[in-house]
């Protein structure tokens, strides 16, 4: 199928980028990487009066490493993410969840920005986002605020993102200390949206205690979820804590657990306990040999 006709615009910069969404009002779309929103209006699932691309705005582009923090542009691709040797020595959890973000020609025009806003339950970026409390900076003409993560996402496929907002940056905290990182999910095929997955950091102490434990769960429930019953059950526990056990209280829970042709709702939960449980074990590991 097509999508239905729309007016499209492709601005220059930010700031002309947002005039055009309060202009436009709730009528228009930013379209980023269009890797979802392009299918969507395809087969009709979502029709919009006006496209606002920003795929050729330089500011929205690149990483800036510090000692504290990366920050990184909306419009960054998934894939220079992904080769990204700053990524990959600061923000660990980032640089491994993205190569499960469907195949290479996805992640070469998919964007950071894109994925988070579209706050997709079974994507991982936002599933990474929460687990290690990343901000996300909004712009308007009435300026810029930043989001935590853990605010940001209200319902499936929703967040506190207001229409005449543009999301222009990600900042993630770098963890300090011997810290350890790990997604497991599990998919039907490479490239699928996982059935359940979990994004998991935890930090220990130098007598191998858990001093900090964030747990991101991916396709259980209408929003991207944080496990922070798990989370709270593990820190003060020595490393050689069960992870099954955390596994399977972090999926307790949950009420609002998905059901399609992959599986109900219980066979996810099952899936989601021993995919958590195996990203806890594997960051423990990492952490007590750091």
């Amino acid at each position: 199928m097509k999508p239905s006709a729309f007016d499209y615009h492709a601005p220059s910069s930010a700031d002309e980028a947002v005039a055009l969404l309060a202009e436009l009002g709730d009528g228009a779309k930013v379209l980023a990487g269009g890797q979802s929103l392009i299918p969507m209006m395809s087969l009709r699932l979502a029709s919009f009066g006006h496209l606002v691309d920003i795929g050729r705005i330089p500011e929205l582009v690149g990483i800036d490493a510090a000692a504290d923090a990366v920050t990184i542009g909306a419009g960054t691709t998934e894939a220079a993410i992904e080769t990204s040797a700053a990524v990959a020595a600061a923000v660990p959890l980032l640089a491994r969840a993205t190569p499960l973000i469907g195949h290479f020609q996805i992640r070469n025009r998919g964007t950071l920005g894109g994925s988070i806003a579209h706050a997709d339950p079974a994507a991982e970026y936002p599933a990474v986002a929460l687990a290690i409390d990343a901000e996300i900076e909004a712009m308007s003409r009435a300026g810029c605020r930043w989001i935590p993560a853990g605010d940001l996402f209200t319902g499936f496929w929703s967040t506190v993102l207001e229409p005449e907002e543009l999301l222009v940056r990600v900042r993630f905290p770098v963890w300090p200390g011997r810290c350890g990182f790990a997604v497991r999910e599990f998919a039907r095929r490479h490239g699928d949206f996982a059935v359940a997955g979990a994004a998991v950091a935890v930090r220990l102490s130098a007598d191998d205690i858990i001093e900090r434990c964030s747990i991101g769960l991916i396709g259980l429930g209408p929003t991207p979820i944080r496990a922070t019953r798990a989370e709270a059950a593990a820190v003060g526990q020595p490393a050689s804590i069960p992870a099954a056990d955390i596994g399977a209280l972090a999926v307790a829970d949950l009420d609002e657990v998905p059901s399609d042709l992959h599986g109900p709702p219980e066979y996810r939960r099952r899936v989601g306990a021993v995919m958590a449980a195996r990203a806890l074990a594997e960051a423990i590991a990492e952490a007590t040999s750091a």
